[in-house]
């Protein structure tokens, strides 16, 4: 979240990837950092260790919103 929020507070297009135990942490993060609108993309937890298949399939799924993500900022 942190490495996001620097990213955009440069200027430069970025996109959160959270993962949803650590949304709540994530809008915490935003608000005290001065960004609670910052880009950001809710990935399913874990994602570690559920293998390169499921990954893949994740990343497929989530590119669109990733990008337009990238569009909006």
């Amino acid at each position: 979240m942190r490495d996001g929020i620097n990213t955009a507070k440069r200027g430069l297009p970025s996109v959160a990837l959270v993962t949803e135990d650590f949304w709540p942490q994530g809008n915490f993060t935003a608000e005290s950092l001065g960004m609670p609108s910052v880009p950001r993309v809710k990935l399913p937890h874990p994602l570690a260790g559920t293998g390169q298949s499921h990954l893949e399939e994740v990343a497929k799924r989530l590119a669109p919103q990733i990008i337009e993500q990238l569009k909006h900022d």
